[in-house]
């Protein structure tokens, strides 16, 4: 796959071998060797390699399987609430986090179970219903729709009329309060 990359990355700026070659001191038969797999690439001739062709050795040399893209969630189940985190590790990154919930009746929310914590959410219905208590609001959202707060309001997201599933997103703050709260009578 280096190979290949090396190869693409040169046709893709359009250089022939010869222009690579004197870009990064090697000949062009044992850049074409390099190429075609008749010869293997040293540590010393990759660095020379990835300079020349403006890119890194990792960029280079990455994996091709698709572990690095695809994520397989993980579903996390309590009363009346299961989550399946949809993001890598994204407090590490200074990302979000990324889930998708399903929401049932069972789920205690409103006056009693709703939290607090510095950050913002956003969620977007996918299928049913969502009542989202707000402080003292009860604000109904349909599926096709998307709320965004702040969740230094008190606040948590309910099911209405049946389950409700949410595609939802915090920032780094929501994250790392969701992810603290273990308590299944907390807000989401």
């Amino acid at each position: 796959m280096v190979r290949q990359r090396i190869r693409g990355l040169r046709q893709a700026r359009g250089w022939s071998l010869d222009s690579l070659a004197a870009r990064c001191h090697l000949s062009p038969s044992t850049l074409s060797r390099i190429e075609t797999g008749h010869r293997r690439i040293d540590l010393d001739q990759l660095v020379v390699l990835a300079r020349a062709l403006d890119t890194t050795i990792d960029q280079l040399v990455e994996p091709v399987d698709d572990a690095d893209v695809i994520i397989r969630p993980m579903r996390h189940q309590e009363p009346g609430l299961a989550t399946w985190v949809l993001s890598r590790e994204p407090a590490q990154r200074g990302g979000n986090l990324v889930a998708k919930m399903r929401i049932t009746p069972e789920r205690r929310t409103g006056p009693g179970h709703l939290s607090v914590h510095p950050g913002r959410e956003w969620f977007f219905v996918l299928s049913g219903s969502a009542l989202l208590h707000l402080g003292a609001r009860q604000i109904p959202v349909g599926a096709g729709n998307a709320a965004e707060f702040s969740t230094m309001i008190p606040h948590s997201i309910g099911a209405l009329n049946g389950p409700v599933e949410i595609l939802t997103i915090f920032d780094q703050d929501g994250e790392r309060a969701h992810a603290q709260s273990s308590d299944p009578s907390a807000g989401v």
